[in-house]
């Protein structure tokens, strides 16, 4: 959630955005639009549905909202409410329900009248408009959307339910996207979608994910950092292997939908990869581009999961040294098939989480401590605070106080609770 205060100031819009980069992207637009539109004292809420933990606190929040701003127009929308809107249309104050393909359209926010619910098909959705976005609110970088929906069904993902089939953005609008933002001032992007390496599928000569991104920094040569959003594991295509061995704007961090590292797992996951298509793809990166480092999203307690696999899950993320890893409990999703297998126990669930966070711990501490006496670029987020180009935390020595935004040449000189100190080489980058 992107404020922890429920008040509206006194004739102000307000987004709150849960989930991933994609919503935070989609909800700069709404806020265009909301401007656009001259609303004030809306509130929109841009729901996430990938656990049954990420909807309850998106419940929680527009209860509180609406508790807490008697009278205001509050909206709800994102895949949550694309799910399942007579839900979120029955929570008391709820002014009305919006769909995710609609919450894009600037007609939904300067309509004169507004049906309760205005939720269409997602799944006949065969295009993605492009919009442009020149600021977003409180943060150092900037999300661009690439692609949207999936056309894949994991046993245990009711995303694409709520985002529709996949279809990409046409180069041409990426181009721009990006353009405006680093004339805004941005110096990092982030590339992102639903299944990202599923980009160009849809589009005439279907160009892949690294084609797109080649012709993106050369015709952006301004822009100074380019980062991926979660990709899938066996869809990296021979261009992106080529600009993660040469092209240093492409920041060496690459994050998985791993999900698991049992094979058996996998595969009542309906997952594409197995154990050893991981490990390959590792192996490869490293070799391209050492200083590379890895994230990873990672279940813990998928239906029949047994100890045996588990371990096999948990012996891959140490083995490997995942240094940024997501885990998330197993959480049943009404509709998919995996929530009609057999359920591990919750306990063992959040006990099995718990051990893969130690993990992910262990391998970032061990990999921030061979770190230190190298050097690095530092986006700065807030105050004293960033991250480096292989999303290290860094926190800058007292003596300077950068801009958010702004990239801080450093040298590694320490250690400070779980962040890297960075030591400044010279004056931040104007």
């Amino acid at each position: 959630m992107t404020d922890d205060s429920p008040l509206l100031a006194p004739g102000a819009n307000r987004v709150e955005t849960f989930g991933c980069r994609l919503n935070a992207y989609e909800s700069e637009v709404i806020r265009g639009h909301l401007d656009a539109a001259g609303k004030a004292g809306t509130i929109v809420v841009n729901t996430c549905a990938v656990t049954a933990e990420a909807e309850r606190q998106a419940r929680q929040a527009i209860r509180r909202l609406a508790r807490e701003n008697p009278g205001a127009e509050i909206v709800v929308t994102g895949c949550a409410a694309q799910i399942d809107p007579a839900r979120y249309a029955a929570i008391e104050g709820v002014t009305r329900v919006v769909g995710n393909e609609e919450k894009m359209q600037a007609a939904t926010w300067t309509a004169a009248a507004h049906p309760a619910i205005h939720v269409t098909d997602i799944m006949a959705v065969r295009e993605t408009a492009a919009h442009l976005v020149s600021e977003f609110d409180g943060r150092a970088r900037a999300f661009v959307q690439v692609q949207q929906g999936c056309d894949h069904r994991c046993t245990f993902c009711i995303i694409p339910f709520g985002r529709g089939n996949s279809r990409s953005v046409p180069i041409g609008a990426i181009v721009e996207q990006v353009r405006a933002l680093v004339a805004s001032g941005y110096r990092e992007v982030v590339l992102t979608g639903v299944d990202v390496t599923s980009f160009g599928s849809d589009l005439p000569g279907r160009p892949g994910l690294g084609q797109m991104m080649r012709r993106l920094l050369a015709l952006v040569p301004e822009l100074e950092r380019l980062r991926l959003s979660s990709i899938d594991p066996v869809e990296i295509d021979d261009d992106l292997f080529r600009l993660i061995a040469a092209e240093p704007r492409l920041m060496p961090h690459l994050h998985l939908s791993l999900q698991a590292g049992d094979d058996m797992v996998l595969k009542r996951m309906k997952r594409r990869h197995l154990r050893d298509d991981v490990v390959r793809l590792v192996e490869k990166v490293r070799a391209l581009r050492p200083d590379v480092a890895f994230g990873a999203d990672v279940i813990a307690g998928f239906p029949t999961e047994s100890d045996a696999m588990f371990e096999n899950t948990a012996d891959l993320l140490a083995g490997l040294g995942i240094q940024h890893l997501h885990v998330f409990p197993y959480s049943p999703r009404p509709g998919t098939p995996a929530a009609r297998m057999p359920q591990v126990p919750g306990d063992v669930r959040k006990a099995r989480a718990a051990r893969l966070r130690a993990i992910g711990d262990a391998n970032l501490a061990s990999w921030l401590g061979g770190r230190v006496g190298s050097a690095d670029r530092v986006l700065v987020e807030s105050g004293r605070t960033g991250r480096g180009e292989s999303f290290a935390p860094i926190v800058l020595e007292p003596e300077l106080l950068p801009e958010p935004g702004v990239v801080v040449p450093v040298t590694i000189v320490g250690l400070e609770e779980g962040r890297l100190v960075g030591r400044p080489l010279l004056r931040a980058a104007a």
